[in-house]
């Protein structure tokens, strides 16, 4: 809720639960809401309850408009990569990759189909406001293309059986003809978990990435991977 005030997101409205009043935080929070003329109803705690979708609310929903994103605001740069989203169903996740996209200065993030809605409420929750201040832009297959395409970007994709993270950095530090135009900005791929990238982003990426992996470990959560990829895109070259 701070978050979203923070970043002027316009309200139309709130709701709070009969106990809010009862902390610091919650009493604040109303405050601030009442301060920037959001309207403010108390409910019965069963309304309230029946209206939220989480076991455990923090007393107060509100109503807001999401910032409205385009492609045009994802700002590519040799050290501002762009995060791709594929096929990542969980919505926790896709919040937790964008919170993780942004957190590392990530120009923007590309949601493709057949990935959970980055503005469901639990994408948002895992977002922690990220979503407010980080460009998400939803995009089908032949737009990211087209896309890419404009930016010069280079598509790497994540993969366990790829080129190793250290060797692809230093191809594209240099821009080698095996890595095309890496010297340039990158839009960092990952895939489902289970199923990873589909074949047909596989078969234009340009590289497949993997991160080096003790023995015995078969894999990493998709947005542990997308933070150790992105922050040696934005810091390793």
């Amino acid at each position: 809720m701070e978050e979203s005030l923070a970043a002027g997101l316009k309200f139309r409205g709130a709701i709070v639960a009969p106990d809010i009043a009862r902390t610091a935080r919650g009493s604040a929070l109303v405050g601030e809401l009442e301060r920037h003329a959001i309207p403010v109803e108390e409910v019965a705690a069963r309304t309230f309850a029946a209206v939220a979708e989480t076991d455990t609310p923090q007393g107060i929903l509100a109503v807001v408009e999401p910032p409205r994103w385009s492609p045009e605001d994802i700002s590519l740069g040799r050290r501002r990569p762009a995060l791709v989203i594929d096929g990542v169903q969980d919505p926790g996740n896709v919040g937790t990759l964008i919170r993780t996209a942004h957190a590392l200065g990530a120009a923007g993030t590309i949601v493709l189909r057949g990935s959970a809605d980055a503005l469901s409420p639990k994408a948002l929750r895992a977002a922690m406001g990220a979503t407010f201040r980080h460009p998400v832009v939803p995009m089908d297959d032949a737009a990211f293309l087209a896309w890419a395409s404009a930016h010069a970007a280079t598509l790497w994709a994540a993969a366990a059986d790829g080129v190793p993270l250290h060797r692809a950095l230093s191809a594209a530090g240099k821009g080698t003809e095996e890595t095309g135009n890496a010297a340039g900005p990158i839009a960092v791929i990952v895939g489902n978990e289970g199923a990873g990238i589909r074949p047909q982003l596989n078969a234009v990426s340009a590289e497949r990435v993997a991160i080096p992996l003790a023995q015995g470990a078969e894999s990493l959560n998709v947005a542990v991977a997308a933070g150790i990829l992105l922050y040696e895109v934005t810091r390793g070259r």
